[in-house]
Order: structure tokens, then sequence, then C-alpha cells
């Protein structure tokens, strides 16, 4: 068998409908369109019309509120840290900051900074100087002998500055 003998079994394949190629295809002179109108011909936009009453998207009500001001951070458990530490990837003897955690490759790209959250547990003393994080995070790193250095907002430092 080769690639230019094979074919679809028959019948598995239609031809598509030639729209508007003459009167005796059946689909000719108006094309299927009907007679006149808005919709017979082309760039119809009508899909969210009522008839002049009040389209439903905009009788409902508007719900929400989205902060353009928010900080995205990335979030990090201690048991990804862990993990970067005993595969040797994290050098726990340095500071951790957020670049250190993204040669790492625990973080993908660094967004507003680093949020350190709770779940797992370190084995090692780890120092620790990040954008925020968690109580039970804190916790558990000064019980594993290390410490957390909470970074003033980037916002805050550029104001001070000016």
């Amino acid at each position: 068998m080769k690639l230019n003998e094979i074919s679809d079994n028959p019948g598995a394949h239609k031809d598509p409908i030639r729209v508007g190629r003459g009167i005796g295809s059946g689909k000719g002179k108006t094309g299927g369109r009907g007679v006149k109108g808005q919709k017979s011909r082309t760039g119809v936009a009508i899909k969210g019309f009522e008839g002049g009453q009040m389209p439903l998207h905009r009788r409902l009500p508007k719900r929400g509120f989205h902060n353009i001001f928010a900080k995205d951070f990335n979030e990090v458990s201690l048991e990804r840290v862990q993990v970067a530490i005993d595969a040797g990837k994290l050098d726990a003897t340095k500071v951790v900051t957020v670049e250190a955690l993204k040669e790492a490759g625990v973080l993908r790209r660094i967004q507003d900074g680093v949020r350190l959250l709770g779940p797992g547990e370190l084995k090692v003393a780890v120092q620790f100087e990040i954008a925020g994080a968690s109580k039970p995070a804190i916790e558990a790193v000064e019980k594993a002998g290390g410490s957390v250095k909470v970074l003033a907002p980037k916002v805050a430092e550029e104001a001070a500055e000016a």
C-alpha cells in the first residue's frame, strides 16, 4: 500500500453543495437565502436583537469587581521547596529569594513576588526573603531553624524614593 493509493470508503465523504451556481442546481439564484431583506445580504448581525425589546444581556444586572491594583503572587508550598533542596537544585545555605526559586525551576515565571504556603515540612534550616508567607509556613520554617523575612511591596518602595 502506498500513500497515493489510499482512498476513503465509498459514501464516507460528500461533496459540499455549491450554492449560487445556476438555477438547475436547485440552490441557484438566491442561494438558499430567500428573497430580499437584511438576512439575504452579507454582513448580517442580528443574533442578539430581540425586536426592539431590551436585550437579555442588557436586562441582567452587572456583578462583581475586578481590582486592577491587586498583586498576583507566585504561591510556593514548603513541600516544593524541600523537593528542590533534596534534588540539589536549591542551595539551602544561601538566602532563598524569588530569583533563586526561578533558577531552581520551582517557579516558571516571576510575577509580583512569592508567597510561601504551609503544606509540607522543611528538614533543613532555610532563610527566606519573599513578599509574603502564611502563619503555618512561618511556624514550620522557624521550627526547622530557619527564618522568613517579608519584603515591603515594590509600589511602596517606588513611592518612598520619589
